[in-house]
């Protein structure tokens, strides 16, 4: 497993990525070409990647997203190390947190 602050990224076997998740279209990249996992609400910096590969965001907020990298990649970020990820496919879980009477995604 990976963390990159707010960020969880698990390896998964292929044939365990829901046939529906691979049925949505890729996520679009930014306008810089990066795939951006999550984007910092408050300061604008992103966990994002640079290299080939595909997301899948869920369309549910809470449900995680897969992201297939067929070469490997590095996940950056302005304020983490950045990390190495071999090629395979991942599930990324946004961290939670609970506010009275609800439930939402951190915000960064």
């Amino acid at each position: 497993m990976y963390r990159q602050g707010d960020i969880l990224i698990v390896p998964v076997a292929e044939d365990s990525v829901p046939q529906a998740i691979r049925e949505l279209p890729p996520a679009a990249r930014d306008g810089r070409g990066r795939m951006v996992l999550a984007l910092g609400e408050a300061t604008g910096h992103a966990h994002a990647l640079t290299c080939e590969g595909t997301l899948r965001r869920d369309p549910d907020p809470f449900a995680p997203d897969y992201l297939h990298l067929p070469s490997g990649g590095r996940l950056g970020h302005e304020e983490h190390a950045a990390i190495s990820l071999p090629k395979g496919w991942y599930r990324v879980v946004r961290q939670r947190e609970y506010i009275p009477g609800a439930v939402r995604v951190v915000a960064d």
